[in-house]
């Protein structure tokens, strides 16, 4: 495995990535990888629910649901220390901050509103919105709750 983390049970969700040693805020944790596929196998994979893939171009997108892909492991967080960085058609998993040993791995997987009830979140950050989404959308959600809130 990578010098930089290691893979073990997550109280996140699963498996996750776990810095073996303190990471520098900017530092290229490791490489998304995976299989190129057009946009039409994209959509295929999208329908049989395969959550690993990311957006490359206009033409293309990454598939990292492969055994090869350790960054598949890094789970999902509403307050994550890593974040996806897209450099030369290649996709780094980079930390936005100084990360402590010991720390899990996480990055915002960057999800939209379709069907987000669909994908609930357990990340356990103090500003969890409950689900799987991109930032942009995390006030929406939280005013949407408040709104049902009020409701009940």
């Amino acid at each position: 495995m990578d010098e930089l983390f290691e893979i073990r049970d997550s109280p996140i969700h699963g498996r996750g990535g776990f810095a073996r040693c303190n990471i520098p805020a900017g530092t290229r944790v490791v490489e998304y990888v995976g299989e190129r596929i057009d946009k039409l196998e994209s959509l295929r994979r999208c329908q049989e629910l395969n959550v690993y893939i990311f957006h490359l171009d206009d033409e293309f997108d990454l598939d990292g649901a492969v055994s090869w892909n350790p960054a598949r492991f890094f789970n999902h967080s509403c307050d994550p220390n890593c974040e996806a960085v897209m450099d030369g058609g290649r996709i780094w998993i980079v930390a936005r901050r100084a990360i402590r040993a010991g720390e899990e791995l996480t990055f915002n997987y960057g999800y939209d509103l379709v069907d987000y009830q669909e994908h609930p979140c357990h990340c356990g950050a103090p500003n969890c919105v409950g689900y799987i989404v991109a930032a942009e959308f995390h006030e929406l959600l939280r005013a949407r709750q408040a709104q049902a809130a009020q409701q009940d």
